[in-house]
C-alpha cells in the first residue's frame, strides 16, 4: 500500500496529558491518534483504518502558558442547561507554540464482509419502503463490488490536494487549527534542515499511542514509549516495542471474536 505525507502546522497545540487532570498540559510532540485524526479529517470511510508509521518534527519544541475560560458542565438531554455565567471557570494551559510536522501514515483497506456494520437513521418513508429504486441505492452503498484500494488512494490525494476535508482538522483541541499540504514525494521535496535543538536522542516518555476500539462499550488507552533521534519518531518500531496490536490485526480479531 502506498503511503502519504502530510506536512502540518499551526500556530498553538495541545496534545492533553491524561495525568495532569483538569490542568491541560500538553505532550512534547504529537500523539499517533491526534495524527491519525488529521488523516481522517480529510478522508474516513468503514472502509479503511488509518495507520501512522513516522513523525518528523521540523519545528523547535516551544511553550505557551495561557489562562481561558472553560464551562465546568457537559450539556445533555438529563440536564436542565447550562448558564454559561454560572458555570464559568478559569483553567491554565501548557501550550505547545509555533508546531511543524511531517506525518507519514498507510490506510489499510477492510474487505466488505470484515467491517463493522454502519448504523445509519433513514428517513422513515425510505425505511419502511418495500423494493424500488431507493432500497437499491442503499443495499449498494453497502457492499460495492468496485471497491479497490487505489480507489481510496486517489480520493485522498485528490482531497489533501485540494484542501477539502470533512471537517476542520485540529491539534488537540478544536480552537487549534492545522493548515496542511501534502507532500507528493517527500525526497524530492525534503523539509527544512533539523533544528539544532532537535538533534540528538531524546526519551519522550510514556505517550498515549491511541484508543482500542474493540469493545466500543468499554473503550482502553494504549501507550508507547517513544525515542525521537534528530527530530523523527519511528512509531512503527515503538509501536511493536511496546507489544501494541497494528489496525490490520485490531480489525481482523475483533471480528472472529464477534462471530
Amino acid at each position: 500500500m502506498k503511503g502519504f505525507c502530510l506536512e502540518v502546522s499551526g500556530k498553538n497545540a495541545c496534545f492533553t496529558r491524561p495525568e495532569m487532570k483538569a490542568e491541560r498540559v500538553s505532550y512534547d510532540v504529537i500523539t499517533p491518534s491526534a495524527a491519525r485524526g488529521i488523516f481522517e479529517a480529510i478522508l474516513w470511510k468503514p472502509a479503511i483504518l488509518w495507520e501512522i508509521r513516522r513523525i518528523e518534527v521540523l519545528a523547535p519544541i516551544r511553550w505557551e502558558s495561557v489562562r481561558r475560560n472553560e464551562v465546568e458542565k457537559v450539556a445533555s438531554e438529563r440536564s436542565s442547561g447550562i448558564f454559561v455565567e454560572d458555570d464559568r471557570q478559569q483553567r491554565a494551559g501548557l501550550f505547545l507554540r509555533d508546531v511543524k510536522y511531517r506525518l507519514f501514515a498507510e490506510f489499510v483497506f477492510i474487505p466488505s464482509e470484515l467491517r463493522s456494520k454502519v448504523i445509519r437513521p433513514l428517513p422513515e418513508w425510505l425505511a419502511h419502503a418495500e423494493g424500488g429504486e431507493e432500497c437499491d441505492v442503499v443495499n449498494m452503498s453497502e457492499n460495492r463490488p468496485d471497491e479497490k484500494e487505489a480507489k481510496y488512494a486517489a480520493m485522498f490525494e485528490r482531497r489533501a490536494k485540494k484542501g477539502q476535508t470533512f471537517h476542520q482538522p485540529y491539534f488537540g483541541c478544536r480552537e487549534f487549527p492545522v493548515d496542511f499540504r501534502l507532500v507528493s514525494d517527500p525526497k524530492a521535496d525534503p523539509p527544512d534542515p533539523v533544528p539544532e535543538e532537535l538533534k540528538g536522542q531524546r526519551d519522550l516518555g510514556w505517550m498515549l499511542y491511541d484508543l482500542d476500539y474493540s469493545n466500543p462499550i468499554d473503550l482502553q488507552p494504549l501507550f508507547y514509549r517513544p525515542v525521537m533521534i534528530d527530530g523523527v519518531i519511528d512509531v512503527e518500531k515503538f509501536r511493536a516495542a511496546a507489544n501494541l496490536p497494528s489496525a490490520r490485526l485490531s480489525q481482523l480479531q475483533f471480528k472472529e471474536d464477534a462471530r
